[in-house]
């Protein structure tokens, strides 16, 4: 009777712990995005940077994005909404837009190309894994100095 009563419990213990992972799997996932500003070419299609884009996720701090500038911010979970200010020109009115997508599962740094997804390019034309670029050290020329020393006996 204990033994039964036991192995009850065990069971019960690992489909909780296997339904929290589940859930905490898709709602609890972080996700890192950043927002480019940044001319970008799709088919032949160029699509040229906003004057000022001002990105908002959530209740966090606004991303401020000049031409050719990055920002960012966390979102947890496989849903991103971010109301996106864009302002075309110096001195001009900014409008926004509320904008919603999915969270693809096999990316963990995502990188979104804003004018690309303003101009309603599909999603492989916005929407990029974050890769870190390395310098090459293979490039620099730097002088190797080896000193030698005559362990000899002459002294």
């Amino acid at each position: 009777m204990k033994d039964k009563r036991r192995l009850l419990f065990r069971i019960a213990a690992i489909v909780i712990i296997l339904a929290v992972a589940a859930v905490m799997f898709v709602i609890g996932r972080g996700h890192t995005i950043y927002f480019d500003n940044k001319e970008t070419s799709y088919n032949g299609q160029t699509v040229e940077p906003f004057h000022k884009v001002v990105v908002t996720v959530g209740d966090q701090k606004p991303s401020k994005l000049a031409k050719g500038d990055r920002g960012m911010g966390e979102v947890m979970g496989q849903k991103l909404t971010m109301t996106v200010e864009i302002t075309d020109e110096e001195g001009g009115t900014p409008h926004a837009h509320k904008v919603s997508m999915n969270i693809p599962y096999s990316m963990d740094g995502i990188t979104i190309n804003i004018p690309a997804l303003m101009a309603g390019l599909p999603q492989e034309a916005y929407l990029s894994e974050f890769v870190i670029e390395v310098p090459d050290e293979g490039a620099t020329d730097e002088e190797i100095v080896t000193d030698e020393f005559d362990m000899g006996g002459d002294m």
